[in-house]
């Protein structure tokens, strides 16, 4: 099987997995995503446990090189008749193999599409079965990955979820996202996160925010926080009209407290 693959597969995909197994580097960090609270953080063991490929929980970072962990440590595999099924189980420290190693491009906000080591797209079949027999990125090529509480599913064209059946094949045939219908999507790209370059101060709410403003340039005469107790809507209709600064820098000036508004 591995020979076959290897004559077969064409294209733009580079397959990792025929290289030399690469040390993972537990300690290793990727950029920023340990800086921010609201980014899902990497489970560096189990990112180690799975050969460097870590677990995707967001729709921006399924791009380029991905696998689908259908079972414990156990990946879908692609067969040379276009047909897919679940590979054997892999120890501990091993990344998937060449066949269960597939290209995923992002369509739109929502969707996404998988191609095989074969150079074709998968889809689902009229018996609703996963097969990968496309050359190119129709209806029916279309997936749209699904996160909630920490578990990831894939719907497929037929609005019916990706799981393995009896034979364990892979096929879209349920309509509800269950246990047996969830999955894991790992890559081993390098996780990239957009930086807020926003002022710190304005991490958070209307109110905290005129608060951090006040602390910052509050003349503190009488050591009391003076802060305006006017409504704070006007805060919210600022932030949207684009006059927020002036808005927050209007109400310091009221409470003759900032060193700025004398």
């Amino acid at each position: 099987m591995a020979d076959s693959y290897t004559f077969v597969k064409g294209g733009k995909l580079k397959l990792k997995g025929e290289k030399h197994k690469k040390k993972h580097k537990k300690g290793k960090k990727r950029k920023h995503d340990e800086d921010d609270p609201d980014i899902p953080k990497i489970d560096e063991d189990d990112t180690a446990k799975h050969g460097g490929w870590w677990m995707v929980q967001t729709y921006q970072d399924i791009k380029n090189s991905v696998a689908l962990e259908m079972s414990t440590m156990a990946y879908m595999h692609a067969m040379d008749n276009g047909t897919f099924t679940v590979g054997a189980p892999h120890d501990e420290g091993d990344e998937p193999e060449p066949p269960e190693v597939y290209t995923a491009f992002q369509i739109n906000e929502t969707k996404i599409a998988l191609k095989s080591g074969y150079g074709k797209y998968l889809s689902v079949s009229s018996e609703g079965m996963v097969v990968g027999r496309m050359d190119a990125i129709g209806g029916r090529e279309q997936w749209e990955p699904v996160f909630q509480d920490g578990k990831t599913a894939l719907l497929g064209c037929n609005n019916c979820f990706m799981s393995v059946n009896d034979d364990g094949d892979i096929c879209c045939k349920s309509t509800k996202a269950e246990e047996g219908e969830m999955i894991k999507i790992r890559t081993n790209s390098e996780k990239i996160v957009k930086v807020d370059k926003g002022p710190k101060e304005e991490k958070s709410g209307v109110r905290s925010t005129e608060i951090n403003y006040v602390k910052k340039f509050q003349s503190f005469q009488d050591r009391r926080l003076k802060l305006n107790q006017d409504d704070k809507g006007e805060l919210k209709r600022a932030r949207k009209e684009g006059d927020f600064h002036e808005a927050l820098l209007d109400r310091r000036a009221k409470m003759k407290a900032d060193r700025y508004c004398k």
